[in-house]
């Protein structure tokens, strides 16, 4: 079998045991196959195209970061999808729950407390699991050239649009997405290269 082989030709349980075998480049396969019908599912979902691009991108990285877990009775497409539909509601409680703002009453009144939501669905381990995740992401973006972590960080952790970022940088609108889109991509070998699956 060689990396021209079409997803088609071959059984995705196979595809997955290469990769988890070592043979990562067989990833490829499932982002071309699954690709579009990810694309689809977020969009239904989301509706602001630079939010959809990334979290269609952050679907796969949890995949591949899944593929240990992943359990050769279940459908596969079926998982997938799951992954992909719990990323949009993390995001949507992201957005929604991340910060609640509390002016202060004292006399500087522009000052304002802020207050990080914890979500009480998450179990103590759960929470556990998600710190652990943070740092394995964090000392991952480490590896990445100064500018791909500059826009990661001003698309994620301020939140701000590409059209914000574009402005920001003082770059073109069309580089701030290569960035992004090139920033994710590396990301996504290093965590595969160093083998720091997110479990």
């Amino acid at each position: 079998m060689n990396n021209k082989t079409s997803i088609k030709d071959i059984d995705e349980r196979e595809i997955i045991r290469l990769i988890l075998n070592g043979d990562k480049n067989y990833f490829k396969l499932i982002q071309k196959k699954y690709y579009s019908l990810i694309y689809n599912l977020i969009r239904k979902i989301i509706k602001d195209e630079d939010d959809i691009d990334d979290l269609v991108q952050e679907t796969f990285i949890k995949v591949y970061n899944a593929l240990p877990n992943y359990q050769f009775n279940f459908n596969f497409s079926s998982w997938i999808f799951k992954i992909a539909s719990n990323n949009c509601i993390d995001f949507i409680r992201r957005k929604k729950l991340n910060f609640v703002y509390i002016d202060k009453t004292n006399e500087d009144e522009e000052d304002e407390f802020k207050f990080d939501i914890k979500d009480p669905s998450l179990t103590p381990e759960e929470q556990l699991q998600n710190k652990e995740r943070s740092q394995i992401l964090k000392e991952a973006i480490k590896k990445l050239p100064k500018n791909y972590q500059q826009v990661l960080y001003l698309r994620h952790e301020e939140e701000l649009d590409y059209k914000e970022i574009s402005e920001r940088l003082n770059i073109p609108l069309g580089t701030v997405k290569i960035h992004l889109f090139r920033a994710r991509k590396q990301l996504l070998d290093i965590l595969k290269n160093n083998d720091l699956l997110i479990n």
